[in-house]
């Protein structure tokens, strides 16, 4: 489908969104030349892609960016610390890791600037990053609530960590076996 946009012009547009929500000079960074995009029936931008790898959506509800985990590392090395960032316990590090939310009572530090609807990056100890996903909490709120979620994690560090639940594929499963036992 055209658009009526070149590849030049989404990326530019991409880049300003990133330097809105992000940050001055963020987008250039975030959105290298060479990304892709994938467009939606209607030819807004949906995906951005490098290499093959989503690095974010647009969201079509405001236009604001969500974060894959590969647009998370890239945000992560731009970004000083504390930008942005939810620090947690290391102890809970490895299940956030596998896309669980964080919850407030494990928030150990975070980002004054952050405000609840914010994508941001879920770290541990050492700076390391473990998940992304969207605070549901201010930065200042993270720190003073003893309770709840804190930030709904969208996708962990972790291989296949995408924070949705994804059933155990099934060895010796097939269309033929499917269909064996069933009278048509």
């Amino acid at each position: 489908m055209s658009t009526g946009y070149s590849e030049n012009s989404s990326l530019r547009r991409v880049q300003a969104i990133a330097d809105y929500q992000f940050g001055s000079l963020v987008g250039t960074g975030l959105f290298p030349e060479g990304c892709e995009f994938l467009f939606s029936t209607t030819g807004r931008i949906r995906q951005i892609l490098y290499g093959g790898v989503r690095l974010a959506t647009v969201r079509a509800s405001d236009g604001r960016l969500t974060l894959g985990i590969e647009g998370a590392r890239r945000l992560h090395a731009l970004l000083p610390a504390p930008g942005y960032r939810v620090v947690i316990r290391d102890d809970v590090a490895e299940f956030v890791a596998q896309g669980k939310n964080a919850f407030a009572k494990h928030v150990i530090a975070a980002d004054p600037q952050i405000r609840a609807g914010d994508d941001v990056l879920v770290v541990a100890g050492g700076d390391r990053l473990i998940a992304c996903g969207a605070a549901l909490l201010s930065g200042a709120e993270m720190l003073a609530f003893n309770y709840g979620a804190a930030v709904r994690v969208r996708q962990g560090s972790e291989k296949n960590a995408s924070g949705k639940h994804q059933p155990a594929p099934d060895e010796g499963d097939d269309e033929e076996a499917r269909h064996a036992g069933r009278a048509d």
